[in-house]
């Protein structure tokens, strides 16, 4: 075994794997960007080597920068974990030169499952199944289209080299194709530096189901089950879970034979996933192989109570396979669910910030919290928005839900938007407790995992008004401690000479102001507050101790939550969270209002192009420009008909989020 291993990876992978190699003795050195110089990878490694600027391609990306790291601290191996350069064929080849392990498969086996069009071709030749497609060698878009037309529509443009669902467009109709590819060909290069394409059709509810495989240098190999990874939102996975629901016996044994199958084509060793598509009638399609580990591989680790970073390690250690495939059991259910810094609202936009507030579950050999954050460090715009894992197990697919349902409504994230609420509702609809699943699985019950925000707003805010109410309140008895603690101008509580005591408070939850009138009836503890909005009006009374809001709605008491941080209140109540700022008065000058016609950016990013020229008169929707944000394009489109005045950034400049792009002109009959 290895006495010390380099792992050419940040966030919660590194720190992943440096957990399983501290259980083995196995010292760790870990690598950094300027970014990344405090993170919890490099704090919890036994050494840790800078290798660049914050971009990964000066940093993650510089296979030579970390191979240097590895030979100057004697690393006798290293782990690339997932994305990066987990997959690159040239990087595993220099560390072969240099004399050190890549824990991982052999070169061949990288090279033949790097591009996906190639692997298809083995897979045909192996009698693996395949969706039907072009993946060939000829990448002129007019070929491309053709196949596409005859295969009918929709089809799915996919990245060659690609994978997590970069440089990939699904496509309904020939007008949409043209855009399409070049979009999905710009993503590619930007995110592989590979433009090549393949096409297949598009099979409209199929269930995305991989197969882990894992072999040695002995000939030995073995399938440890399988993932049902159907929920997914711009072909990314959001949920996870292992075994994969309704999947008998027969069907299991078919399908884990079949990735072994497609992993002794290649001669392969070590972790892999092997990706199916498969539809209603139990027949199943091959999509690629992942020459890694995945990222939801605890699924799989929860169910088998095996460690598949520690398999990795014994395999890269010329060891045999721990367990034959007669002696593996699926036992209970798992599943994982992914928290990103997004905002499920606004078609899951990545957010940047400072986590100014962090409380996980509590972590137990049922519950799992796989992260690379603390509170207080930063989500930036050059890595991908991922905060967390959380990964449950239980005897059954029921109580596994369950379990799930409470440590999402036990996780607390204060200081930036996240998709928890939205992952709460999603495993709480009633098609996702009866396992009707399929990789449209979002857009098709978007009404039902939506709803519930809007009808709990109603119920939320009143709560934000009494937080508000007693927050100002405490704020003012702490300053009249140190004057005149008489004085009526040190009060905060609306008191006036004449008529009710009256607050207004004006807050923005998801771009939309609020106005909350208070009547304060009473002094002290014992006051009531009167809430008004929207015509309705709600009674309530409560305490603020530290961060915990004591209220009582209506005769219903509950305690929630608070954090603030620069303006950016959570309250967070039952199993949702309430994001919103108070608005202060605006005494901008209107004439200072230069750029009205303006659209800024929506996120800290990169522009990628402008799709239109300056003064070229265009419709509403029009895409004009293309940015670029951690990992995934966005498009901003014209608002109406007009014309771009001025672009204020040109390609492959970074942008701040909030930043002017576009002087855009409406026509004058809009």
């Amino acid at each position: 075994m290895f006495s010390k291993i380099l792992i050419a990876n940040r966030g919660e992978i590194a720190c992943r794997v440096i957990r399983t190699a501290r259980k083995l003795g196995i010292r760790t050195v870990a690598v950094y960007s300027d970014a990344d110089r405090h993170s919890l990878h490099v704090a919890m490694a036994d050494e840790a080597i800078h290798i660049g600027p914050a971009p990964s391609r000066e940093s993650y990306l510089c296979g030579d920068k970390i191979l240097a790291a590895a030979l100057k601290t004697k690393a006798e191996a290293i782990h690339p974990g997932y994305g990066f350069l987990s997959e690159n064929a040239g990087f595993a080849k220099a560390c072969a030169e240099q004399g050190v392990v890549f824990i991982g498969p052999p070169l061949g086996a990288i090279e033949a499952m790097g591009s996906k069009s190639a692997a298809k071709t083995i897979m045909e030749k192996a009698g693996v199944p395949l969706v039907p497609g072009y993946h060939g060698d000829d990448q002129s878009p007019a070929l491309i289209k053709k196949h596409a037309n005859a295969m009918g529509y929709p089809v799915l443009l996919k990245a060659a080299a690609g994978g997590g669902g970069k440089g990939m467009r699904q496509v309904w109709s020939e007008a949409e194709f043209d855009e399409a590819l070049n979009a999905a060909k710009r993503e590619a290069m930007n995110a592989f530096g590979d433009d090549k394409m393949l096409v297949e059709k598009y099979l409209t509810q199929p269930r995305h189901v991989e197969i882990q495989v894992f072999c040695d240098n002995h000939s030995n190999g073995v399938y440890l089950f399988e993932r049902d990874c159907s929920v997914q939102r711009r072909h990314q996975k959001v949920v996870e879970e292992a075994p994969a629901p309704g999947m008998d016996p027969a069907l299991r044994s078919a399908m884990g034979e079949a990735a072994l199958t497609a992993a002794q084509a290649i001669s392969y060793a070590g972790a892999g996933t092997v990706e199916f598509l498969l539809d209603h009638d139990g027949s199943f399609y091959f999509m690629e192989m992942n020459t890694r580990l995945q990222v939801e591989h605890p699924v799989t680790e929860m169910i088998t109570h095996q460690d598949l970073v520690e398999w990795q390690l014994r395999v890269a250690a010329d060891e045999i396979l721990p367990l034959s495939q007669d002696q593996l059991r699926i036992d209970g259910h798992s599943f994982e669910t992914r928290i990103y810094a997004e905002d499920p609202d606004k078609d899951f936009l990545p957010v940047t910030g400072t986590l100014s507030y962090l409380e996980t579950p509590l972590e137990t050999p049922h519950v799992r919290v796989e992260t690379g954050v603390r509170q207080g460090d930063e989500v930036s715009v050059y890595y991908d928005p991922m905060i967390a894992k959380l990964v449950v197990w239980g005897r059954d697919r029921d109580s596994a839900l369950r379990r799930l349902q409470q440590a999402l409504s036990e996780y607390r994230i204060g200081g930036m938007t996240t998709n928890l609420s939205f992952l709460y509702n999603l495993i709480s609809t009633e098609p996702f407790r009866a396992a009707d699943l399929d990789t449209g699985f979002i857009e098709k019950h978007q009404s039902l995992i939506f709803k519930k925000d809007g009808e709990l707003l109603e119920q939320y805010l009143p709560f934000a008004a009494l937080y508000l109410a007693l927050a100002q309140t405490q704020a003012a008895l702490a300053a009249a401690a140190h004057v005149d603690a008489n004085s009526p101008w040190n009060r905060a509580d609306a008191w006036r000479v004449h008529g009710s005591r009256q607050h207004k408070f004006s807050i923005r939850v998801h771009s939309v102001e609020h106005l909350l009138i208070v009547d304060q009836q009473g002094d002290g503890p014992s006051s009531r507050y009167l809430v008004s909005h929207n015509g309705q009006t709600r009674t309530l009374q409560g305490n603020l101790v530290g961060n915990h809001l004591i209220a009582d709605m209506d005769g219903h008491r509950q305690k929630l939550q608070v954090t603030e941080d620069n303006n950016h209140i959570s309250l967070f109540c039952n199993n949702h969270v309430l994001n919103f700022s108070r608005q202060l008065p605006d005494i901008a000058d209107q004439a200072d209002m230069q750029h009205a016609g303006g659209l800024t950016a929506p996120m800290n990013g990169t522009l990628v192009t402008q799709l239109v020229k300056v003064g070229q008169p265009v419709e509403a929707g029009t895409p004009l420009l293309v940015m670029e944000a951690m990992k995934m394009e966005h498009t901003i489109k014209a608002p109406a008909a007009g014309q771009v005045k001025q672009f204020f950034f040109a390609a492959g400049e970074l942008v701040d989020g909030g930043a002017l792009l576009v002087d855009f002109e409406k026509k004058e009959n809009e």
